[in-house]
């Protein structure tokens, strides 16, 4: 078989020359150039393969698959001889196979198993420009490869839309070869929606309808997902009746979720006498020539995954395609003849989409990356040399979750476990958990959760969508509520049977643990997702285990389960959306994860209660499990919550007598003048409760134990016995007036002592009384008989001058019993009515 003559042909002997020459090249090619099926065939003969291999890396199984076949069916053979394939779970090469095509993270296993290549001359990256997490850790272990153990491996970096110049730095300057033209011109039509929030189906229907009646050839119509497939498939299926007339209309979708057999229909030519219309997601983007399309209808939209490393999630988001991937999806038009597109944005949207989509490598879970470079010797992703270097908050959110799994020690050094882990091939939640549960007799349930947690859903649920995995794993054996189609189940099945067969895991029924057939799905889930294991709070809400919080949408009847395993969730919002989940039993998590499961013991001050509270806590990441009282806490640990208690309550919540208090007073009034003493105020107390209080609350737990304490005497114990009688001196606790009373000082004003005394008791007394060594005068305040303020003074002479008599003629007024001499200073003081005779 023999095709006509590619576009890409003309830069074949500029590109034979760059590899004969040196080990590296870039070549860009526009879509439909030929590159993916021309390049490694025309490399086959060249003397530096010396009899070695050429391995070419596709982004997707679908395409690897196709381009196995159809360069295969140019060299006349079977797929499987000189051209073969690899890709997860499919394998078609033979001893005779000089050119691979392999996806699906094979080239890393190829590396991982031979990190010379010994075997291997030619590495091929084709499609790059779609920069997959796989093909960016590919050219990175090639890179070094070829640096330190292979100076002859060759690399070649194809895509149809890239700048190459940052690629051609990368491979050390290599040469760029461009293949320039399409091969057959393809016209562009926009066409916006008449008005905003038409349903996608209702959007692309007219463009089809106008496309059948005035257009030649098949249609692909570009869209973001499954469901968006299946909605615009039940449109056109109601209004293929419109076109009974002409030539029969077969609609094919096309995803990777699809059997390879429904993908070959889809992709291979309508038969005569009909009209194929394909609705693809961007499966049908590259690489992949749909015979006979001559019509794109292009949504504009794709669905990509967004990693979060904040929360360890990810969630879809439809968002609207790149400039590049616009091109790359027109250029399916014009493959074969001259085509048409139908863009459904206006032009102006056309100038504001972005240039090109982002690298994977920015937005991706890089969990199986930082695993893949920990088995390769390097955990450091800065000893490589990437395009775009790993975002350091994905690394180390990845790192942690291998921690969690066991994979890699705390210095980020793979285990034997995580060396397990690695050479499964698959994400590493899914090899710990088929590593943790096939000693448990649940090797085969967990290869069919394995692959129900790798692939698209393949469900359909009547009322809505399905948050219950275990109808998931019902609906992949013909049961329970959900539909499922039946060729992806087909497919599913096989996938898993093949995933059993390479994990030595035999087919049959699997021997089964205590726990119930319904319980063993979520907790398989837990071993594969331990920081998804959530418990129910108020409100039908979960705690996650990884500490975040996730909720259900409305009517999910999993809402009532106490706990569950949530193994899809966004991270939208304070309340991440789970999306699919299934339950498991405190008793399955107590007996499989007691390795993970942490003692927590408590002492800590209770705030409602007033006391401290001893707990010991089983806690599975930030879920607590159980809680009891500790028997016989440390009494040291008791004393420092006891203290913390009483500094989070404050000063007050000591027990304070009036001597205690009248005594940390004129502690703080004597500091006032002489910083050297001890600071005794409220806050300095609370700051130092461990150096002067400790030794007073042995064997007390609450406040009102507290009530026990000698406060005054834990004060004094801060005073040395000078000191304290210097307090006396100093601020004495009374004050003796000239009637005989012996009159207690307040000191609550530290600036100003005050010392209250009935008038009649000060007669005789000239000047105001003084402490502090006489250096501060006390503030009088002068009480009427019953005990009320009638005047403040701090100069006692100058009241007895002025003001004395005013307040005597107020006072006789009131009081005309008592005794208001006119002369107060030659007066004898009295604390009765009248002084005696």
């Amino acid at each position: 078989m023999r095709e006509t003559t590619l576009p890409v042909e003309t830069s074949l002997p500029a590109l034979r020359q760059a590899l004969s020459e040196g080990t590296s090249a870039v070549l860009v090619a526009a879509p439909g150039a030929g590159k993916t099926t021309r390049v490694p065939l025309a490399m086959l003969e060249e003397l530096w393969l010396e009899g070695r291999k050429i391995v070419m890396l596709e982004p997707r199984r679908l395409a690897a698959r196709s381009a196995a076949r159809y360069m295969a069916a140019l060299l006349g053979e079977p797929v499987g001889q000189t051209v073969g394939y690899r890709v997860r779970m499919d394998t078609k090469v033979g001893p005779r196979t000089r050119i691979e095509v392999v996806t699906e993270g094979v080239l890393t296993r190829m590396l991982q198993e031979d990190p010379g290549l010994e075997q291997i001359a030619l590495v091929i990256f084709d499609e790059f420009h779609e920069r997959s997490l796989q093909a960016d850790l590919g050219l990175a272990l090639c890179l070094q490869t070829q640096e330190l153990l292979r100076e002859d491996l060759r690399l070649l970096v194809m895509s149809a839309t890239i700048e190459a110049e940052p690629v051609a730095r990368l491979l050390g300057g290599a040469p760029v070869i461009v293949s320039e033209g399409r091969q057959f011109p393809v016209e562009t039509f926009y066409r916006r929606p008449a008005r905003a929030g038409l349903r996608i189906e209702d959007r692309v229907e007219p463009v089809v309808r106008e496309a059948l009646r005035e257009r030649d050839g098949d249609l692909l119509v570009f869209l973001p997902g499954m469901a968006e497939i299946r909605a615009v498939e039940r449109k056109l299926q109601a209004m293929i009746g419109e076109f009974a007339g002409g030539p029969a209309i077969r609609i094919c979708p096309l995803h990777g979720s699809l059997p390879p057999e429904a993908q070959d229909r889809a992709i291979s030519p309508a038969i005569p006498g009909e009209r194929k219309i394909v609705l693809s997601t961007s499966v049908a983007e590259t690489s992949l020539t749909v015979e006979g399309i001559t019509v794109v209808i292009d949504s504009g939209l794709a669905r990509v995954s967004r990693f979060s490393p904040r929360t360890g999630m990810s969630r879809l988001e439809t968002t609207a395609v790149s400039a590049a991937s616009a091109e790359q999806r027109r250029g399916r038009a014009g493959r074969l003849q001259a085509g048409t597109c139908y863009r459904l944005w206006s032009e102006e949207e056309q100038h504001r989409l972005a240039p090109s989509s982002s690298p994977e490598i920015r937005e991706a879970d890089l969990a199986p990356l930082v695993l893949e470079l920990a088995a390769w010797g390097t955990p450091d992703p800065a000893e490589l040399s990437w395009l775009d270097a790993p975002p350091v908050a994905s690394v180390q959110q990845a790192r942690e979750l291998l921690r969690m799994l066991g994979a890699l020690t705390s210095e980020g050094a793979i285990t034997p476990h995580g060396r397990e882990m690695a050479a499964f091939g698959i994400h590493p939640r899914l090899s710990h958990m088929l590593l943790r549960v096939m000693p448990l007799g649940l090797g085969s349930i967990a290869c069919e959760i394995a692959v129900l947690l790798g692939d698209r859903d393949f469900t359909r649920a009547a009322g809505g969508p399905d948050t219950d995995f275990r109808h998931r794993l019902e609906a992949l054996h013909g049961r329970g509520p959900l539909k499922a189609d039946e060729g992806a189940r087909r497919r599913l099945l096989e996938e898993a049977e093949r995933l059993k067969r390479e994990c030595g895991v035999k087919t049959g029924a699997d021997r089964g643990i205590d726990e119930r057939p319904e319980e063993v799905a979520g907790l398989l889930l837990a071993f594969a997702y331990p920081d998804r294991i959530g418990r129910r709070r108020e409100g039908g809400k979960y705690l996650l285990s990884g500490g975040r919080g996730a909720a259900f949408q409305e009517g999910q009847p999993l809402a009532r389960e106490e706990w569950i395993v949530v193994a899809d969730v966004d991270d939208t919002g304070t309340e991440s959306r789970i999306r699919l989940a299934a339950p498991v039993t405190m008793a399955g998590l107590l007996r499989h994860f007691r390795d993970v499961i942490m003692e927590e013991r408590s002492v800590t001050w209770d705030r409602s209660a007033k006391a401290v509270r001893a707990r010991v806590r089983s806690k599975l990441g930030a879920l607590m499990l159980d809680e009891t009282p500790m028997p016989s806490p440390p009494a040291d640990e008791v004393a420092a919550a006891l203290l913390e208690g009483i500094r989070e309550e404050g000063a007050e919540s000591l027990p304070w007598s009036r001597t205690a208090r009248q005594f940390q007073e004129r502690a703080v009034f004597v500091r006032r003048s002489d910083p050297s003493w001890p600071d005794l105020s409220d806050d300095a107390l609370l700051a130092t409760l461990e150096e002067w209080l400790s030794p007073y609350v042995v064997n007390m737990k609450s406040v009102a134990d507290l009530q026990r304490l000698n406060l005054k005497e834990a004060l004094e114990s801060l005073l040395p016995w000078i000191k304290r009688r210097e307090l006396d001196e100093l601020a004495p606790t009374h004050w003796s007036v000239p009637s005989g009373s012996r009159l207690p000082i307040d000191y609550t004003d530290p600036d100003s002592p005050v010392l209250a005394v009935r008038l009649q008791e000060l007669f005789g007394l000239s000047e105001t009384p003084r402490i502090a060594g006489g250096r501060v005068p006390l503030t009088l305040h002068l009480l009427s008989p019953a005990q009320r303020p009638v005047q403040v003074t701090r100069d006692l002479a100058s009241f007895w001058s002025h003001a004395y008599f005013e307040v005597r003629k107020d006072l006789k007024g009131r009081y005309p019993k008592h005794y208001w001499p006119d002369n107060p200073l030659e007066a004898q003081a009295t604390r009765r009515a009248k002084p005696r005779d």
